[in-house]
């Protein structure tokens, strides 16, 4: 294996973040312009999410979510590298973490089904969760 085969996982959670993030713009151009909304009819911060359908602030949600926990597992990525230990395990750990990141995101920004959400929330945390606990076990048992 080698070292920059995490950087798979790492770019695929990137590209996740910008299809949101274009999604999150379609999504919130459509309303404005359906509704005609002008531009002091948001200019407040949060007025636009206050007047926008679920349809519309998920994917803003979304995309807030995705300078959360992702920020953890990019931190670890480059830890792993700089510290050439990536391994099977850690690039296995980090792609279970961009599935079930990747389902989130979708289920966040469509259909919104809260307790499948939750799930896959929870599963992809626990795969970081998984990194950072094996990084720091092998850092300090060193």
């Amino acid at each position: 294996m080698t070292q920059d085969a995490i950087f798979s996982p790492f770019f695929a959670t990137v590209f996740i973040t910008l299809l949101v993030w274009v999604y999150m713009y379609i999504r919130r151009i459509s309303f404005i312009t359906s509704k005609k909304l002008s531009q002091k009819d948001f200019a407040v911060p949060g007025a636009l999410a206050q007047i926008s359908p679920a349809s519309v602030s998920n994917p803003s949600d979304n995309l807030k979510n995705l300078f959360e926990i992702p920020i953890i597992f990019y931190a670890l990525v480059l830890y792993l590298f700089i510290t050439k230990q990536v391994d099977a395990v850690y690039v296995n750990a980090a792609w279970v973490f961009v599935v079930f990141r990747a389902l989130h995101s979708a289920v966040h920004c469509t259909f919104n089904l809260i307790i499948l959400r939750f799930y896959l929330y929870l599963f992809s945390t626990l795969a970081v969760w998984f990194i950072a606990l094996r990084a720091a076990l092998i850092h300090f048992g060193t």
